[in-house]
């Protein structure tokens, strides 16, 4: 789609990006364009899911933009090849006893590969595939929780340049803040960085809100990573006080 129409979304679109001050300067680096359907393409490498996230929300809500192809992907903590990504995901769930009952599948070039069976009464499985530091989950799981715990999972792999949970939740699951609630709070439950037991949640429709106090900077920080990682979240207002003075 190209033409007065186009170019006019595309300015608010930009208007909009930089009108939330907590893009900063990543709005300069996303690249912005419509393809011959209309749909917006938002292409960047970000310092953050939080950056990521805001840009979707922010383009979405303007008039005009009906879909988008999302190519924002995350600066990795440490480059790695996609095989390592894929393994250190699959270790992760392995590891969390929340996937005992679950089946766990490597997906490489279309072939899913038993990574490990479930114990017991299988409940569903998990498979994990990676594209160019793109973890794509898919697969069915019980309930909800387990679906947003595999994708915190997959965040916290050092290489992961994005996540794209396909898993289906069966049966499905009503959603809502409570669970997304419970969802953070089992994030941060399992963050070993982090002091969970110091750390507030709240949710109001997908927006989550911290409070409490953190021993430092990067424990805040962490907190808030750990939150805007759980699917769903459109938002996070990160009100933890330091309990320390920075020297």
């Amino acid at each position: 789609m190209t033409g007065p129409a186009a170019d006019s979304v595309l300015e608010a679109v930009g208007e909009a990006l930089a009108a939330e001050a907590r893009l900063d300067r990543a709005r300069e680096t996303i690249a912005l364009e419509r393809d011959d359907s209309g749909a917006l393409i938002m292409t960047a490498e970000l310092n953050s899911v939080a950056e990521k996230r805001l840009a979707l929300e922010r383009a979405a809500a303007v008039a005009g933009v009906a879909s988008i192809v999302d190519r924002l992907r995350i600066k990795p903590a440490t480059p790695m090849e996609d095989k390592a990504i894929r393994e250190h995901v699959c270790r992760a769930l392995d590891a969390d006893d929340g996937f005992w009952n679950l089946a766990l599948v490597e997906t490489v070039e279309k072939e899913d590969r038993v990574f490990r069976d479930a114990a017991g009464e299988p409940a569903g499985r998990v498979a994990v595939e990676v594209d160019d530091g793109v973890v794509i989950l898919n697969g069915a799981v019980p309930s909800l929780q387990h679906k947003r715990l595999a994708g915190v999972l997959a965040w916290w792999t050092p290489g992961s340049r994005d996540v794209v949970n396909g898993i289906e939740v069966e049966p499905a699951e009503e959603d809502g803040p409570d669970r997304i609630e419970e969802a953070v709070r089992i994030a941060l439950d399992r963050d070993p960085f982090v002091d969970a037991s110091e750390v507030r949640v709240g949710v109001r429709g997908a927006t989550v809100r911290l409070t409490g106090a953190a021993a430092d900077a990067e424990q805040r920080h962490m907190a808030e990573c750990d939150a805007w990682y759980v699917f769903g979240v459109d938002d996070v207002i990160n009100a933890i006080e330091l309990t320390q003075t920075p020297s």
